[in-house]
């Protein structure tokens, strides 16, 4: 069976400001045409999504509607891992990730620039227009699989605690379980235009620069993450250089290093009561690192965060 084809929002080529659906924050900007990105974690090691002047964004000349880009970015995050990634990654071992009880599965694939050159920028429903550079270069992914028992137990969580950790309030408590993350700042939201909007397989979904999560069922959810340009954006802390005067701490008057960073995790309950987990990323750091550095450091790191998100559950419980 042929695979699906890959979306066009859902990458490493960061969106710009005239590609995202309106909102009062972008419409006092007097220039859209901007840089680095998505500023939700930060830290020296998991450096925030950035991007490039050349990538020019909408052909048609005007923002997207709110609802169907969601809608788009969603069914595209969904079809990529339950379709694509399991027919098209190829397995990489597994390892442990203590505290963690589950063994964890790696997968990886490299998205070539012949893949990328085949995505309908221009003519998916949400179009987008972006240089020959961008669609001749590629993407080096990385995704892991577990599965957990549905108990609250040491080395494994809930369906309920994974929720909580991951798709509520997502961006604040990954920084809270992840050691390198030193702050979370919320760029612009927009929570409120989504409250009580009836999405097609999607309910309590939020979107923040660029954060997006969703419930895809009473025993599912969704959280997908997308690299954007906001340099110019004044609102902005960290891509924009806000933080070097404004940081309340010393840390965060450090100047970051705008990488970026594209994520999926999807997490659902499986007829015989265990949790899935599933998460794929593709990033690129930037800074003095090579790409061939990166691609051996992040299947390690990619598998530590499921033993950092138990240990944070139990803590959790300790405190209650």
């Amino acid at each position: 069976m042929a695979s699906q084809p890959l979306g066009n929002l859902v990458r490493l080529t960061p969106l710009q400001l005239d590609e995202l659906p309106s909102h009062p924050a972008l419409q006092q900007q007097s220039n859209s045409d901007a840089e680095p990105q998505q500023p939700q974690n930060i830290s020296p090691d998991h450096p925030q999504n950035s991007l490039d002047h050349s990538h020019r964004s909408s052909p048609r000349g005007q923002r997207p509607s709110l609802i169907p880009f969601i809608q788009e970015l969603l069914d595209q995050a969904t079809v990529f891992v339950d379709d694509i990634l399991p027919t098209t990654f190829h397995e990489s071992g597994s390892k442990s990730s203590s505290p963690s009880s589950a063994k964890v599965k790696l997968l990886k694939r490299e998205i070539t620039s012949h893949d990328l050159s085949r995505i309908p920028w221009k003519t998916s429903k949400i179009p987008r227009a972006v240089s020959k550079d961008v669609q001749s270069s590629a993407e080096t992914w990385v995704a892991r699989r577990s599965r957990h028992a549905n108990q609250i137990e040491e080395g494994t969580a809930s369906f309920s605690e994974f929720d909580h950790g991951l798709r509520v309030e997502h961006s604040e408590h990954e920084r809270e379980y992840t050691p390198d993350v030193f702050d979370s700042f919320k760029v612009l939201d927009w929570d409120t235009e989504t409250v009580g909007v009836l999405f097609d397989k999607y309910s309590e979904v939020r979107m923040s620069i660029l954060v997006v999560t969703a419930k895809t069922g009473e025993t599912s959810f969704i959280i997908v993450q997308v690299p954007v340009s906001i340099e110019s954006l004044s609102v902005a802390f960290y891509s924009n250089s806000r933080n070097l005067q404004e940081g309340d701490r010393a840390v965060k008057r450090k100047r970051p290093i705008l990488g970026v960073y594209t994520s999926i995790e999807r997490c659902y309950k499986l007829p015989d009561g265990q949790i899935d987990w599933i998460m794929a990323t593709a990033s690129d750091a930037k800074g003095w690192l090579p790409m061939w550095m990166q691609k051996i450091g992040v299947p390690g790191a990619v598998v530590k965060d499921v033993g950092l998100l138990m240990k944070w559950v139990s803590g959790r419980r300790a405190s209650r």
